[in-house]
């Protein structure tokens, strides 16, 4: 028996929607990117939608497109992939790491706001990450964001279908960014999408990810990339989101699942304040015997994964930024995730959950919480 810790689902209607585009010969940008891009913002209650070549491209296009620039500070999770940081970088400002909330591994408000006051009160962006799928407290950022006349950027790369107070995540920000990659909720092979309810912001990523283009094919008024998706990407992304909800109530159900068994276990599992909901891109445990736990995982062929090993001021790219983040330090010794995607079946929870179990409280040794 092997469970995998991602199992993209890709079937019959994705593979029709990629012979109908073959068919057509229009494999780049085209009118399925601006089919994707409308049922997109519809899925996410915003106004607009604008794909992209994968999810740091939008976060890059995100960030220029809210005022991000040469010399501003954005302030940020050390808890998260690289990709959130380096986006920061790429357009020439610099990251102010804050520390995070120890139950849902998300930007602390009370580490931003201190991080803003070190700032003297001048930052540009709060870029917070809805990590695992979990939202960030994101009115609590956005009181923040809004006193200090900051941009809020949502990085929801990993968060399609999560909600926060009733609302889909992605517009409830200036913007919201997601990626498409195999692993992810729902996927596009590559890709991503910004999402926002502002008019301004949606032209201003459109022209950063297609060389900067005005109205006429060779218009080119600013500078841009090429961060476009393809028509190809788009047709798979269609049809994803069509099995979303399915997608993530499948993973919920999971991840409840999980936790019940979970529950005798000296494992920390995952938390989900009232007014959010979970779409649980990861479900991840906290131990102290993480290391232990993933041996016994891996002789019984249940894949774990560690996201993320380095909190980001960590890495050796970002040793020039002076920052402390004691919450986040610990917790990237300490997390691990376990497999709960659609595929998971019943006997693999049992399977996971025994593993857990015998792995952990055999000998009576306790594991930090």
């Amino acid at each position: 028996m092997t469970v995998p810790i991602a199992d993209p689902s890709v079937g019959t209607a994705e593979r029709e929607r990629l012979e109908s585009v073959l068919d057509s010969g229009q494999l780049a940008d085209g009118s399925e990117v601006r089919a994707f891009e409308s049922a997109f913002a519809e899925h996410c209650d915003a106004e607009r939608a604008v794909a992209t070549a994968n999810g740091t491209a939008a976060l890059h296009a995100a960030l220029r497109a809210v005022g991000v620039g040469d010399e501003s500070t954005v302030v940020t999770t050390p808890l998260s992939f690289v990709a959130t940081a380096n986006a920061i970088r790429f357009t020439g400002a610099t990251p102010v790491f804050a520390d995070v909330d120890p139950e849902t591994y998300n930007l602390d408000p009370e580490a931003v706001e201190a991080a803003v006051r070190s700032e003297g009160g001048d930052v540009d962006a709060i870029l917070a990450v809805h990590l695992y799928g979990l939202p960030a407290d994101l009115g609590r950022l956005r009181e923040i964001a809004d006193a200090h006349d900051a941009a809020l950027v949502e990085d929801a790369a990993q968060a399609h279908g999560a909600t926060y107070d009733g609302r889909p995540v992605g517009a409830i920000g200036d913007a919201g960014c997601f990626s498409f990659y195999p692993t992810k909720n729902m996927t596009t092979g590559e890709g991503g999408m910004v999402t926002t309810d502002s008019a301004d912001v949606a032209d201003r990523v459109r022209r950063f990810i297609d060389h900067g283009r005005g109205d006429g094919a060779y218009e080119h008024a600013t500078l841009g990339h090429n961060f476009r998706m393809t028509n190809l990407a788009a047709a798979i992304g269609r049809a994803q989101l069509e099995k979303l909800p399915e997608f993530v109530e499948r993973r919920r159900s999971n991840a409840a699942r999980l936790t019940d068994r979970l529950a005798e276990t000296p494992v920390t599992t995952p938390t989900e304040p009232a007014d959010r909901r979970h779409a649980y891109h990861q479900y991840t445990v906290r131990t102290g015997e993480r290391e232990r736990l993933r041996h016994a995982l891996e002789e019984a062929g249940i894949e774990s994964g560690v996201y993320y090993p380095t909190a980001l001021h960590e890495l050796e790219s970002y040793s020039d930024i002076d920052a402390s983040a004691p919450v986040a330090e610990r917790a990237t010794g300490e997390v691990l995730s376990l497999p709960v995607h659609p595929t998971v079946s019943a006997s693999d929870i049992e399977a996971i959950a025994g593993t857990v179990d015998r792995a952990l409280s055999a000998d009576g040794r306790e594991v930090s919480r």
